[in-house]
């Protein structure tokens, strides 16, 4: 088992442990690493070295996971490395699949029915990923069942003629593919999944809103907030109501108003639940807050 830290030469990783590659893409990095430690190269590419060695370690090693660690990044980091996986797990693996699949069966009987069963469990596959890809994946592990299933009838109870070929390569692209949801499926479950439940008593009961509100943070160029505009935000994410938020502050509910007109704009959010993420995220007011 090994624990790799921010001293270790990343290219030596990687010649020894391949399954790294589109784990390190995943994050902007690509080959070509020359001799360059995982610090400099996270230094230089602007990345969280901290939550880049959690992911790598956490691939390297089964037994392995900083639950605790991760927990105490922010949420926009891990929908970040979420987003970028869903992505590869969508246009890597199931597009590799598919074609060594497609392949597999072409070159193979063309009467042999139990092809044609596999397409179909294959096919079933696909769209449960997709679609739970789409509802956040963290409900269950329906697509990982599926192809697990998959793998087993191949190795286990086809028959007939066959590219044995194209059978073996079936196969492990399937155990790729079943490695990489495995892990994924914990991440979402242990870290992603706990966020989200914290943030949903909080009434952000959306998780994709969390994810459009944070890339919106983040892409908008949005101006400063003058401190009574903090004040006003900071009170309608604790859910007191625009007359409230008047009273408090002794100010005019036009003021009030006012200020969440321009608070909008400058921060290009709508809803309460993404005023409460935006709040959270930056540190104005804590989940035991609203809780209370």
């Amino acid at each position: 088992m090994i624990f790799v830290d921010s001293s270790f030469i990343l290219s030596e990783i990687i010649e020894e442990n391949h399954q790294l590659i589109p784990v390190i893409n995943r994050f902007g990095i690509k080959l070509g690493l020359g001799d360059k430690t995982i610090g400099e190269i996270c230094n230089t590419a602007n990345i969280n070295t901290e939550f880049f060695l959690a992911i790598l370690n956490t691939f390297l090693n089964e037994d392995y996971f900083p639950e605790r660690k991760l927990q105490k990044f922010d949420i926009e980091l891990v929908i970040s490395y979420i987003k970028q996986t869903d992505a590869y797990l969508v246009h890597g693996q199931l597009h590799n699949l598919e074609k060594h699949l497609n392949a597999f069966i072409s070159m193979s009987d063309p009467n042999n029915a139990q092809l044609k069963l596999i397409s179909r469990l294959f096919n079933e596959f696909k769209e449960d990923l997709i679609s739970e890809i789409e509802q956040g994946m963290v409900k269950g592990e329906s697509p990982l069942a599926l192809l697990t299933d998959l793998k087993s009838i191949i190795i286990k109870h086809i028959s007939g003629n066959f590219n044995e070929n194209m059978c073996y390569a079936v196969i492990f692209t399937i155990d790729s593919f079943q490695r990489d949801l495995e892990k994924q499926n914990r991440i979402r479950k242990k870290i992603l999944k706990p966020m989200i439940e914290a943030l949903s008593d909080s009434e952000v009961e959306d998780w994709q809103e969390l994810i459009s509100v944070s890339h919106a943070m983040k892409e908008s160029k949005a101006q400063a907030l003058s401190q009574r505009e903090l004040d006003v935000l900071r009170l309608v994410a604790l859910g007191l109501l625009n007359k409230e938020v008047a009273d408090k502050l002794n100010i005019s509910l036009n003021t009030v108003l006012s200020h969440r007109k321009n608070i909008t704009a400058k921060l290009g959010i709508k809803t309460v639940s993404g005023l409460i993420f935006y709040c959270i995220t930056n540190g104005y007011i804590t989940t035991d807050e609203i809780e209370l």
